[in-house]
């Protein structure tokens, strides 16, 4: 068995998914999204990201992490807050020894629909149907899903 946490990195909603692997098989554990109250700094908030993502490492104990690759924004500034996100993730699943996995938004999409531009509706439904006890409440924690079924789907090749 595998264990493996999906994130969805961001400054304000952080989606994390986490599904098991038995052999062919996919289990949907838990998901959910760490949401930093948004007064607060930013740096605080980045701490808030790392010790949320810590905290579902500590709880669930993930073999492998799958987490999405920020795209380039027409706003240069909202990138690099993202990639800010997205470190603090990325840190937190490394210290524990975790082997991350990256994942662009396109090949996720693909993966799950066969269609690179897939929109989020599509995403929802092809993930009641892989993951029929899965039941995200937003687009992030949804998205989070997605990540974890991508990597459990391309980590076996």
């Amino acid at each position: 068995m595998k264990r493996i946490l999906g994130i969805d990195p961001g400054l304000l909603h952080t989606g994390w998914a986490i599904i098991d692997v038995i052999g062919n098989g996919r289990k949907y554990i838990a998901s959910g999204v760490i949401l930093p109250p948004t007064k607060m700094a930013l740096a605080e908030r980045l701490a808030f990201i790392f010790n949320g993502v810590s905290e579902l490492c500590e709880n669930f104990q993930p073999n492998e992490c799958g987490i999405e690759v920020i795209f380039v924004n027409k706003n240069g500034k909202t990138t690099l807050l993202l990639g800010h996100a997205r470190a603090a993730a990325i840190t937190a699943v490394a210290v524990k020894n975790i082997p991350v996995f990256e994942y662009e938004p396109n090949k996720v999409k693909k993966a799950l629909t066969s269609i690179g531009h897939a929109d989020k509706e599509q995403i929802y439904k092809m993930l009641s149907i892989l993951l029929p006890d899965a039941h995200p409440k937003t687009s992030d924690e949804s998205d989070a899903i997605a990540i974890a079924l991508t990597h459990a789907n391309t980590s076996r090749f």
